[in-house]
């Protein structure tokens, strides 16, 4: 088996950025087969007792407009008038419509009382990092989008999901817009992030 270099590695890691919706190209749709593959290999994470906790909700073509609107309708149910702002609200409403797929991501608890919930969000966290990289890896854009209505019953309710299970994110994904700047972005210096246990 030929596998990619460190140096191939670092590169496409290093490479990965948060592209927003509006960033992408609305007349260009993502691929079932292309889609399949990069949620596939999301499913590769390592997972406590193989207990796989990730569903994935995929919306594209007509849906968009349903979680738009259900988007928007949670929102303005759940937001004390007080912390209501009109431009999350129109975001709620646009941004499904400005990427050709989005999905929500799902933490399923099948691990029950043996495996800490904690757990569960970790393994999902790390599949949405093989989806985002492998996005990366096949020239997409990807934005993950955590607003906290998708913690409200509300939400749950209208995914059709469990009150034990969580879904932890909006994982929009297209191609970006022709001509994209592409972001560029900082870290701090890696030795601020260390301490080094010799003894």
């Amino acid at each position: 088996m030929n596998l990619p270099s460190l140096s191939e590695t670092t590169t496409l890691i290093r490479h990965r950025r948060s592209i927003k919706p509006v960033d992408m190209d609305t007349t260009r749709e993502v691929e079932a087969d292309l889609l399949t593959e990069l949620i596939e290999n999301a499913t590769w994470a390592p997972t406590h007792g193989l207990t796989e906790p990730w569903k994935f909700h995929v919306f594209s073509g007509a849906s968009r407009q349903s979680l738009a609107t259900q988007l928007r309708r949670i929102y303005q149910e759940t937001t004390p008038p007080t912390e209501f702002r009109e431009d999350k609200y129109q975001k709620m409403g646009d941004n499904p419509l400005l990427a050709p797929v989005i999905i929500a991501c799902v933490m399923e608890r099948n691990g029950g009382a043996k495996i800490p919930e904690l757990e569960e969000i970790e393994a999902l966290a790390c599949a949405l990092q093989n989806l985002m990289l492998s996005a990366t890896a096949a020239g997409l854009a990807s934005f993950w989008s955590s607003p906290p209505l998708l913690g409200s019953p509300e939400f749950q309710t209208w995914l059709g999901i469990r009150a034990e299970d969580r879904c932890v994110g909006l994982m929009y994904l297209g191609w970006p817009k022709p001509g994209l700047n592409y972001p560029r972005s900082v870290r701090q210096p890696v030795s601020t992030k260390i301490s080094w246990h010799h003894d």
